[in-house]
């Protein structure tokens, strides 16, 4: 035969522990509080702007896809034969950034991935005195010797406190200013 089990007493919570209680969660709300006014935070002094370069970009191939010839088909398993032979690398994306006539940036971008085949990313903040400037931008994603594939030269206005991006979108021509 199974014993009945002794029934738990219940136990009340004093006034005092409820009071304890309700003035930790008091001061730890205050504690967020004053914390998320203090210290002061400020990303940028009054007088300044911030020019952002960011973008992902895919460099071109470096070597150009090849016909494979029938006895190179041949050798190959059935799954395998696809008539194309298109290496995966890509070539590093070349990004240089002139403020007022002067160089501030430049940057090779390694393709991503194992097999150098993913796309280059560049991401640089140049904070600016607020005003007038003239940007020039050059990028390059060929695996030639020669220049630069794309560029780009503004003049723009910058108030305090603005952001001006800088982004590559190839549908669009290129180098675009935000």
């Amino acid at each position: 035969m199974i014993e009945p089990t002794a029934a738990r007493p219940t136990r009340r919570t004093s006034p005092s522990a409820w009071l304890g209680q309700v003035l930790l969660y008091a001061l730890f709300a205050s504690l967020i509080g004053v914390f998320s006014h203090w210290p002061a935070y400020r990303q940028l002094a009054p007088d300044q702007a911030l020019i952002k370069l960011s973008f992902t970009h895919d460099g071109q191939r470096v070597a150009a896809c090849r016909q494979r010839s029938p006895a190179e088909l041949a050798k190959l398993p059935p799954n395998m034969r696809a008539p194309m032979q298109c290496p995966r690398e890509r070539a590093p994306v070349v990004v240089e950034l002139d403020l007022d006539g002067k160089q501030v940036y430049r940057h090779v971008a390694m393709p991503s991935g194992l097999s150098k085949d993913g796309a280059s990313s560049v991401y640089h903040r140049v904070p600016v005195l607020a005003g007038v400037h003239r940007i020039d931008v050059r990028l390059k994603d060929s695996p030639d010797g020669g220049g630069f594939d794309y560029t780009r030269t503004a003049t723009v206005t910058l108030a305090p406190a603005h952001i001006l991006v800088i982004d590559f979108d190839a549908e669009k021509g290129g180098i675009t200013l935000q």
